[in-house]
């Protein structure tokens, strides 16, 4: 029996193959910077024959091959033999993009195709000193849920000159080549045109084009689709939370004997104030534990930074600019969930900085700038939260033309446009279809993308904030909760239903008074510091009969928006931890939780229980 057939073998095979390959990713763009660099030549060797060795294993010969021959390559480049030029990099570069292109085949369940001829007729040359032809750099679709759509299906490099989308039965071809049914595509990721693209692409590499390919548009390495179902935990969390699980035992044991000098009759003040003092250590062990969990459940954000030195580089290179993304704060680390979540807005903005921010070598040099351009993406924890930002040294963002291209494209009127301030102007850019891009072009100038960070961003309890100044760069910042698993919220009450909103929400609380409430346009609102806001009555909003009663009022904010919820009165604080509803989601509800009573208690989600109430 194959060992590929051993799908435990195989994704442990996967999952380390891939942190080396990302590894080798980040070191080669370090490489091109310092091609003689004797350590960097080195690790990027070991990456290759340790990747070889896991896929010689599998019998995964075509990697093996591909593996292979770029090893023997940086054996030259490390032992002085061969010096490292641009076009022997692209070459490395298009087998890096093949080896991820085989490592999605093989997540598939399938045995990896052939790399392209033309590459490894390259790496032969390169590794016998000949000059290496132009090569094909694979394309790699990273299917992200704000993944912009092609306007058409990108032509496969062995297609014919005049075939078009009628000529050709992509789904058939795949299925011909691979034997497979094309794999599908989540539908939230893709369009049907990319779909159509990505199909074109893989069915070109497994067939190997014979004719010379011309030097295709670079693109960031391939984004594994499904999400990891395993971490890497230090072993000292693991020891920290087995102690603390031994000594809740002995606790425990210490209760169940008061317990039963209770039930026998036996109460008097010495064993009230045991009691006390044990419930006190099961408190703060308990608090001990839970801390430790979360730690264990801790990565650094370097796991997803190290991705975007590919991305940034590939981006540059196609619109012919010399970018440089510095990554600084690689060791912060966040919850496993929340740096899952956040690799797509990441995606966006990085490359939106190399291609809207950064100008080319051209304006640079005119400016007066330095010719390289560079992109910060720097992370540190503030509190119970994470600040990541996104700055660039370019052209910044000049509001009167982002104001312009809202009017033009019909997103807010010609009024609206000339009442705005500078920071609502630059809020504008976060508007679906909003795009300063007169054409399109496979980077950008659809319009979509912003709006979908910003989107993800106030999904995950965070907000986002934008810092331009023209001519000198922008700064995007970001500012996350450390954890999902375990949210502060405010309890609230409608008649005795107890509901609770995020604390992160929450401004302050403020009395109603009917005498401070004005209409707007036949809508109550109240005046807070010079500020009107619209108030909304939280039983109307979730369907409950309303109390007439008198009132409290939550001043809740969520991104841009703020407003103040009525409410029939207060709770506390709470930490909680949310539990999904299984098979229904009723829209402005999170999810549930317990309260210390053992209550039922909806979670609110303000972004949707608001949404066209404003």
């Amino acid at each position: 029996m194959s060992a590929f057939s051993d799908v435990e073998l195989l994704h442990d095979f996967l999952t380390e193959a891939g942190d080396l390959l990302e590894d080798v990713d980040s070191k080669l763009v370090e490489l091109e910077q310092s091609p003689e660099d004797s350590e960097l030549l080195a690790t990027v060797f070991r990456g290759f024959h340790t990747i070889k060795g896991g896929a010689g294993f599998l019998e995964a010969t075509h990697l093996v091959e591909l593996c292979h021959k770029t090893e023997n390559l940086f054996d030259k480049l490390r032992s002085k033999k061969l010096i490292l030029d641009a076009e022997m990099m692209d070459s490395i570069m298009a087998a890096t993009g093949e080896v991820h292109r085989m490592f999605g085949e093989m997540r598939n369940g399938h045995q990896p195709g052939a790399a392209p001829v033309e590459l490894l007729d390259a790496l032969d040359a390169a590794i016998e000193g000949r000059t290496v032809a132009p090569v094909l750099e694979v394309e790699h679709v990273v299917p992200t849920a704000t993944s912009e759509k092609s306007d058409k299906p990108a032509s496969s490099p062995n297609a014919q000159p005049n075939a078009t989308d009628d000529d050709l039965d992509w789904a058939g071809l795949y299925e011909a080549v691979v034997g497979v049914a094309p794999r599908e595509l989540e539908q939230a990721a893709l369009s049907t045109d990319m779909a159509t693209e990505a199909i074109s692409r893989q069915a070109a590499a497994a067939v190997r084009p014979k004719a010379p390919a011309p030097k295709a548009k670079a693109a960031g390495p391939a984004v594994n689709v499904a999400k990891e179902n395993s971490i890497r935990v230090d072993t000292a969390r693991f020891d920290q939370i087995l102690n603390l699980s031994g000594e809740i035992g002995l606790t425990k044991n210490r209760l169940n004997c008061l317990f039963q000098s209770i039930s026998a009759g036996v109460v008097n003040d010495d064993l009230i104030k045991s009691l006390d003092t044990v419930v006190g250590q099961l408190d703060m062990l308990v608090s001990d534990l839970q801390s430790a969990v979360m730690k264990a459940r801790m990565q650094p954000v370097g796991r997803v930074f190290q991705k975007y030195s590919r991305l940034a580089r590939d981006v540059s290179r196609q619109l012919g600019k010399d970018v440089e993304l510095v990554i600084e704060g690689a060791e912060t680390e966040v919850d496993k969930s929340i740096l899952e979540e956040l690799n797509d807005p990441l995606i966006h903005l990085v490359r939106n900085a190399v291609d809207h921010g950064i100008e080319t070598i051209e304006d640079r040099i005119g400016c007066g700038k330095n010719p390289k351009g560079i992109v910060n993406l720097s992370a540190r924890q503030t509190g119970d939260h994470i600040v990541i930002e996104i700055q660039d040294d370019g052209r910044g963002m000049r509001p009167e033309i982002i104001r312009e291209k809202a009017v033009e494209k019909g997103l807010i009127s010609s009024e609206e446009a000339g009442q705005l301030s500078v920071q609502e102007s630059l809020q504008l850019i976060f508007l679906p279809g909003f795009s300063t891009k007169d054409q399109i072009s496979d980077i950008s100038g659809r319009g979509v993308g912003m709006d979908v960070v910003k989107t993800n961003i106030q999904r995950l309890n965070g907000r986002i904030e934008i810092q331009s100044e023209p001519g000198h760069g922008s700064k995007i910042t970001i500012l996350l909760p450390l954890t999902l698993a375990i949210l502060p919220v405010l309890m609230l009450k409608l008649e005795e239903q107890i509901y609770s909103l995020p604390l992160s929400s929450v401004r302050e609380i403020i009395p109603i008074e009917e005498n401070k409430v004005q209409f707007v346009s036949g809508k109550p609102t109240m005046v807070v510091r010079g500020e009107v806001i619209p108030l909304l009555d939280l039983a109307t909003l979730i369907g409950r009969e309303s109390n007439p009663g008198p009132k409290v009022g939550v001043l809740a904010v969520s991104g841009d928006r703020a407003c103040i919820l009525a409410v029939d009165s207060l709770v506390g604080q709470d930490e909680v931890m949310i539990k999904p509803l299984d098979g229904i989601k009723p829209k402005g509800v999170a999810g549930a939780t317990l309260s210390g009573e053992g209550l039922l208690v909806l979670v609110l989600e303000l972004r949707e229980l608001i949404e066209g109430k404003l």
